[in-house]
């Protein structure tokens, strides 16, 4: 179907009135009673009082924290932090030749799981662990250096509903 074809249906569709519901139907819709309404819930004021003290509380540590943070970072530092003794000035040493290298990504766990959307909807999630492992060695100075770096890949699957 093109779309000249979807247009005039849809016209033809639009000079279309619809047909009257049957009379027994109508007359079941009127004769039955409303959907009862769910009761509304009364909070007492000392309940009232708790929520309103709990969003205090919840702006309060937000606030503090943020402050604290702040503080932490526009602190002046007046002397620079000391240098451990045993270990040498870094311009005395030598660039790392690296003479040996290794590169490992192991997969630590995989699984799957379920989970709601905000509208509802579940979406189904394969989740996999990994570790980077990179490993650089200079024999000439003796120097080995390690990163490990994990990972969490997420991907959202299509939920298969039946």
């Amino acid at each position: 179907m093109n779309d000249s074809d979807r247009k005039l249906l849809e016209v033809e569709l639009r000079r279309l009135k619809p047909a009257a519901p049957p009379a027994e139907f109508l007359a079941r819709l009127a004769a039955a009673p409303p959907a009862p309404q769910p009761p509304a819930i009364a909070q007492s004021r000392p309940a009232q009082r708790a929520i309103g003290l709990r969003i205090l509380l919840r702006w309060l540590a937000t606030a503090t924290a943020a402050v604290a943070v702040a503080l932490l970072l526009a602190w002046p530092s007046a002397t620079p932090p000391p240098r451990p003794a045993h270990l040498p000035a870094l311009a005395a040493l030598a660039p790392l030749q690296a003479d040996d290298v290794e590169i490992d990504h192991r997969l630590v766990s995989a699984f799957d799981a379920v989970a709601r959307l905000p509208d509802g909807v579940p979406v189904r999630l394969r989740c996999r662990e990994w570790v980077d492992n990179v490993v650089l060695r200079d024999s000439a100075q003796g120097v080995e250096v390690e990163q490990r770096t994990p990972q969490l890949e997420i991907i959202p699957v299509r939920l298969e509903t039946y």
